[in-house]
């Protein structure tokens, strides 16, 4: 049950394609945006989409995979972690941030054409 303790599956579309880095220490970090849509009628019959932007950060060899096949648009399952973190703006400002860190990228669809 471990396993289970923190763990998030997420099944979305790319906001942007990755931005990959090669950190000073030589470790590889992929940063994008993953957005999912959930559908409902409102009381007055009408069709809402609701869709929540999910921030995901790949290292290492999944940061590699996610360069290589991810690009904005495309449909992606997501298997990783959850975790937060705060930081001080240039004013000073305490911000935080959520993020999913992934362990598994799986591309469904390509990114759809215009």
């Amino acid at each position: 049950m471990n396993a289970l303790r923190n763990s998030v599956q997420l099944m979305g579309n790319l906001g942007r394609a990755p931005e990959v880095k090669t950190l000073s220490s030589g470790k590889i970090l992929a940063n994008f945006s993953v957005a999912t849509s959930e559908y409902y009628t409102n009381k007055n019959g009408e069709k809402v989409q609701d869709t929540q932007w999910h921030n995901v950060v790949a290292w290492g060899k999944t940061a590699e995979i996610a360069q290589k096949i991810l690009d904005k648009g495309t449909e992606v399952a997501i298997r990783g972690k959850l975790v937060y973190r705060a930081y001080e703006d240039k004013d000073g400002n305490k911000k935080l941030i959520t993020e999913i860190v992934a362990d598994e990228i799986q591309m469904l669809s390509r990114k759809k054409e215009a």
